[in-house]
């Protein structure tokens, strides 16, 4: 127990500063570009919506369906990002954690997209966006900021407000970058003794971003449940 918390506080003291370095660019711009990308499309990944309707046409306009697949497809594509981006050794971690924080953030930022577009959301919406990204926090995440009083309610609550809170869209776009950046972070610690084989590290890191995609879906799904049928 003892040479496992030398071991974790060496990994903490060369990693740590790197991941706060790191965090300022990805807690709000880069988050922020994620969701747009996510939404609208990005290289071979086709906007939120279209995939969204492709799996409900595929299902006869049985939204139910459709969402379920819209997060499994997700969390498969988690799995490959997560794989790519932690095949590298601990030397790479400063390098590649921007680039798996921004990757999983497009894919889950996509997913809830087409979640919320299967019930009956325009994802077009600003305020629909802010839901986007308070959805990405989590059931926990969400529970605790508005305990705090720092958001007012549910992401549903987010997406059917009165007006929109340009404001909100900062503050979430910050905390969901703070909140990924410390499970690439805390993932590349606990794992630290495995690194040694690469491949290793890819299996740790595609398992953990997929479930962590599934858990985010399934709170997602919970939140924007869509009427069975669409059409």
């Amino acid at each position: 127990m003892g040479i496992r918390k030398n071991v974790m506080g060496t990994v903490t003291g060369k990693i740590a500063p790197q991941v706060a370095q790191a965090a300022p660019g990805v807690t709000s711009r880069a988050v922020l570009e994620a969701l747009d990308r996510a939404i609208d499309g990005v290289g071979p990944l086709k906007p939120a919506v279209h995939a969204a309707e492709k799996q409900l046409a595929e299902h006869n306009g049985d939204a139910l369906r459709a969402v379920r697949d819209v997060v499994e497809n997700h969390v498969r594509l988690s799995g490959i990002q997560g794989f790519v981006t932690n095949i590298g050794g601990l030397a790479t971690a400063a390098v590649t954690m921007p680039t798996n924080v921004v990757g999983l953030a497009v894919l889950q930022a996509r997913m809830i997209a087409g979640i919320t577009h299967l019930s009956g959301h325009d994802v077009a919406d600003p305020r629909v966006r802010n839901a986007v990204l308070a959805a990405m926090l989590g059931e926990e995440g969400v529970e605790q900021m508005v305990k705090k009083g720092r958001l007012p309610g549910s992401p549903l609550t987010l997406a059917t407000a009165q007006v929109h809170d340009p404001e909100l869209r900062t503050l979430l776009a910050t905390e969901v970058g703070a909140f990924l950046v410390s499970k690439v972070a805390g993932r590349r610690l606990v794992t630290v003794a495995g690194r040694r084989v690469p491949v290793v590290g890819g299996v740790v890191g595609a398992g953990a971003d997929g479930w962590s995609t599934w858990r985010v879906g399934r709170y997602a799904e919970k939140e924007f449940t869509p009427l069975r049928k669409r059409r």
